[in-house]
């Protein structure tokens, strides 16, 4: 009795394998890249939506927004050339909306600017320097993490008024321990790595690489933050308005509008709820945009705040 034994065939002497076009397009990081596109897309129309009408409201024909005409109280959208409609003192609705809004984007961008340079300066600070410099700097970012944040706001403004420049200081100071939290990790990080040895090896004292070599190197995760609190900011403002702790009269913000209209809103809701839709895609915005860049490829990604997969600098 004979047994065949099968043969073997040989072992391609090619690649073992290669990756199609279509293996590529499913793959996980392929499809993170067209999320992210998706969001950079969407973020930026929908702040787009908002931000260049409030800039161009000096220049579009628009009524003047405290202008009062009692016997147009309370038209509904699209009435009489009043593409939002009217409030409950005949103010055109759309002209008051774009108005607060640069009062409330003007407050978000300062405070978000001045939060992210104090975060930015004391980070580094803390994170090259370390020693009682990183213990005095993050007791002081822990007690500000520690206080209700909404509560301090009231009691600073109910003690230093309700001017634009109060406000703007308050959200700031609210705000720069988060820029500084990141900006610490990152320089602790980059402390860590060969070229900072490098330099020292070169001469260079410790104010030149950090100013020259490490802070270039985290100021674009950090920029992705301050963007990101730029949300925080106007709905921080927005809600100091409706609480009546907002700038003062005349100036129209956003918060102060939805709150004159939440009287009416069971018979008149577009005098509280366009306003409110414009602050949600402002901050829906502003948060895809930010989501957007921090993950796409080639840029600032989520393993990137930790400092990983960045070139390091030779010097």
């Amino acid at each position: 009795m004979s047994t065949t034994v099968p043969e073997r065939t040989a072992a391609p002497t090619g690649r073992p394998s290669a990756v199609t076009p279509e293996l590529a397009a499913a793959s996980p990081a392929h499809r993170r890249a067209r999320v992210s596109r998706v969001k950079i897309w969407i973020g930026t129309v929908c702040t787009a939506l908002v931000v260049l009408p409030v800039l161009l409201a000096t220049v579009l024909p628009l009524p003047d927004p405290d202008a009062q005409e009692l016997s147009a109280r309370r038209l509904p959208p699209l009435t009489d050339g009043h593409l939002f409609g009217t409030d409950q003192l005949g103010r055109d609705l759309l002209a008051r909306v774009l108005s607060g809004g640069q009062v409330s984007l003007t407050v978000g961008i300062l405070a978000v600017l001045v939060s992210g340079l104090i975060g930015l300066t004391l980070g580094s600070l803390a994170g090259f320097l370390g020693g009682w410099t990183d213990a005095v700097a993050s007791r002081l970012a822990e007690a500000q993490m520690a206080l209700p944040l909404l509560m301090m706001l009231l009691l600073v403004v109910a003690l230093f008024g309700s001017s634009i420049p109060v406000i703007t200081a308050v959200i700031a100071v609210a705000q720069w321990p988060e820029v500084f939290r990141l900006t610490r990790s990152l320089v602790l990080v980059e402390r860590g790595k060969p070229y900072i040895d490098a330099a020292r090896t070169l001469g260079l004292g410790r104010p030149a690489i950090l100013v020259r070599h490490v802070v270039p190197n985290v100021v674009k995760p950090a920029s992705l933050v301050v963007l990101l609190l730029l949300a925080q900011a106007v709905l921080l403002e927005s809600a100091l308005s409706y609480l009546g702790a907002g700038p003062e009269r005349p100036f129209a913000t956003w918060g102060r509008i939805v709150s004159d209209g939440q009287d009416y809103v069971t018979t008149s809701w577009w005098i509280a709820t366009l306003p409110g839709l414009v602050i949600v895609l402002l901050v829906v915005g502003v948060n895809l945009l930010g989501d957007g860049l921090r993950d796409r490829p080639g840029g600032v990604g989520r393993l990137r705040f930790l400092g990983l997969g960045r070139k390091e600098a030779t010097r």
